[in-house]
């Protein structure tokens, strides 16, 4: 099965999709037909700073629509339902997005780097409910040129999450992006010698979410970077130039540790990070000292 990587995307076939998703928002409608609404649907991913690779055999992708009396019934029969969803069932609004299914090193997309996985269209009288990820069997984790099989207990093959109005802009009649975070740094634990995932995922769209950028120097402290607040936690493994970012940040105030690993570099903290709406802050870069 085919291994997916940023190198796949030729230059071309990236300015294309580029040119596509700018048009698409800046007329807020993209391609839709009249009556329709329509989805592009995005991969990112927190760092994990155990693994060099984190391959997740990506099999499908749904997302779930249902119109007010669907709505309804399920608020109605939530608990049968949402079992039901945990399971692989089809009955509601399922619809699947056209994929390319494989094997995807999500540890690729980290720093604000995503990938559109596809889109899909649908009448406009359906409202964005959930998405749901099913995983294959080849899932794997990589580190010090060594490969081992991650495993996956039952129906944790289905991710299931729900879209609440507070993460994504749902734009009836239009176009909505939003996008998939696989925390892979929470997702992946030990269980006796066997690597077991056992997902943490959230979804938000950016004009629902905040970002925080910036740079640490030296490379050689190999620094690891968490933002901090009371409600929310990411973290961030800085590119080979020291650049950085978080996405898919809740308002709020945040602490960010720059956490040096080698070479006895000191950490510092920056506090008092104040991040609103879908404010975009950049810090100023950051130089560690021994």
């Amino acid at each position: 099965m085919k291994i997916f990587q940023l190198k796949d995307l030729q230059p071309l076939a990236i300015l294309l999709i580029c040119l596509f998703s700018f048009a698409c928002q800046k007329n807020g409608s993209g391609s839709n037909n009249a009556g329709k609404s329509s989805v592009n649907v995005f991969l990112t991913d927190d760092p994990s700073f155990a693994f060099d690779h984190v391959f997740l055999d990506i099999a499908k992708v749904e997302i779930k629509v249902e119109d007010d009396s669907e709505s309804r019934h399920e608020s109605e029969h939530q608990g049968d339902i949402d079992d039901n969803d945990r399971h692989g069932g089809n009955d509601g609004g399922w619809i699947s997005i056209d994929i390319h299914p494989g094997v995807y090193d999500i540890l690729r997309f980290r720093n604000g780097l995503d990938t559109l996985f596809g889109s899909v269209s649908f009448d406009i009288s359906r409202r964005l409910k959930k998405v749901r990820i099913t995983l294959g069997s080849n899932n794997s984790v990589a580190f010090n040129g060594n490969s081992f099989p991650l495993t996956i207990n039952g129906d944790d093959h289905f991710i299931v999450i729900n879209i609440e109005e507070s993460q994504i802009a749902f734009n009836a009649g239009g176009l909505t992006n939003f996008w998939i975070d696989i925390d892979a740094g929470r997702s992946i634990r030990m269980h006796g010698n066997d690597f077991e995932l056992n997902p943490s995922v959230k979804v938000f769209s950016r004009d629902r979410s905040a970002s925080i950028e910036g740079r640490v120097l030296p490379s050689n402290a190999e620094a690891i970077l968490m933002a901090i607040n009371e409600t929310d936690t990411a973290s961030a493994k800085p590119e080979d130039e020291g650049e950085f970012k978080f996405i898919g940040l809740k308002p709020g105030t945040y602490t960010v540790l720059y956490h040096a690993t080698a070479n006895n570099y000191k950490d510092t903290t920056i506090s008092n990070i104040v991040v609103v709406g879908n404010e975009d802050v950049h810090l100023p870069t950051v130089t560690l000292h021994q």
